[in-house]
């Protein structure tokens, strides 16, 4: 049993602190173009074993109020977004594991 209302980011920190990490915070930039649109709803999807769990916990250590994730993220693509600073950590995240090493991750912006 895990932490599933705003997660910290240990899951990700683990992977960037991985010999064989590849930066894919560019998603970030995807995914904030994409809030309060009609365009909203987002699948993650990519063939088998090739990072859709890792995704869903960089989506998760960004945007979750559970964590302060600035240094995680210094010094990758995403640090140049434009709305970088204004989603980032600004979130109550979701995070369900229904199996084991599969991951879902929803986020609500409280006012």
């Amino acid at each position: 049993m895990g932490i599933y209302l705003n997660p910290d980011n240990t899951l990700y920190m683990e992977a960037v602190n991985s010999e064989i990490y590849v930066d894919k915070t560019g998603l970030i930039g995807e995914v904030n173009k994409r809030l309060r649109t009609s365009e909203k709803y987002l699948a993650v999807s990519r063939p088998r074993r090739i990072g859709k769990s890792m995704a869903l916990n960089m989506l998760c250590a960004y945007y979750s109020r559970g964590c302060d994730s600035r240094a995680l993220f210094h010094g990758y693509e995403s640090e140049n977004e434009e709305s970088f600073e204004m989603h980032l950590n600004k979130y109550n995240v979701i995070q369900l594991n229904k199996k084991k090493k599969k991951h879902s991750c929803s986020m609500e912006k409280i006012k």
